[in-house]
């Protein structure tokens, strides 16, 4: 992302003087602290009003992969959706393979072997599907974990954080695009 990008989208937000006044990684600091507190207070709302957990710690990175390095492979639309997917069922898999999966809300977050066993093959596997799969971004491997440490666990739960996932990634097209940043519809063109 270069000047022009941040400069257009506060000239767009009627704020063009920060261009102005401001040097660049200060300007640049400011888009991607206002888009990062849009994305994240638009879905941790989501989660309060709902009580489903629409928003997660490993937003948090790819947020931040998404306004910092718009155009990286790794914040693309394709990664994101696909790398977080590949840490979900990673992190499910792990808990089924595990004998975890099913355990009351009362075990869940005990550290036992099981969930040792747990926690690093749901991270092994995630890293080595994303490699198969062509997939760099690195906030699934904190997903995988979530999951695999019985934070978040319900099968229904697991489906809202990729759709949390998806929501982010509208959210990173529509203000990206708004700064000017061809921000790809689902990944970047070779």
């Amino acid at each position: 992302m270069n000047d022009h990008h941040t400069a257009r989208f506060f000239a767009a937000l009627k704020l063009g003087w920060i261009s102005r006044h401001i040097s660049h990684p200060w300007e640049k600091s400011l888009y991607v602290f206002i888009n990062g507190f849009i994305s994240i207070a638009i879905l941790a709302t989501a989660a309060w009003v709902t009580g489903s957990p629409f928003v997660f710690p490993s937003l948090g990175p790819t947020a931040y992969l998404l306004y910092l390095t718009p155009l990286s492979a790794a914040a693309s639309p394709r990664d994101c959706l696909l790398g977080h997917g590949i840490g979900i069922l990673c992190g499910f898999g792990a808990l089924l393979i595990t004998g975890l999966a099913f355990l009351p809300e009362s075990h869940a977050h005990e550290v036992t072997l099981p969930r040792v066993l747990a926690a690093a093959l749901s991270l092994s596997a995630t890293a080595g599907g994303m490699v198969l799969a062509r997939v760099n971004h690195a906030p699934a491997c904190a997903t995988t974990l979530i999951i695999s440490l019985g934070i978040i666990t319900a099968p229904a739960d697991l489906i809202l954080i990729e759709f949390a996932v998806f929501l982010l990634v509208v959210q990173a097209f529509t203000l990206n695009r708004f700064a000017g940043i061809k921000y790809p519809v689902w990944a970047l063109k070779s």
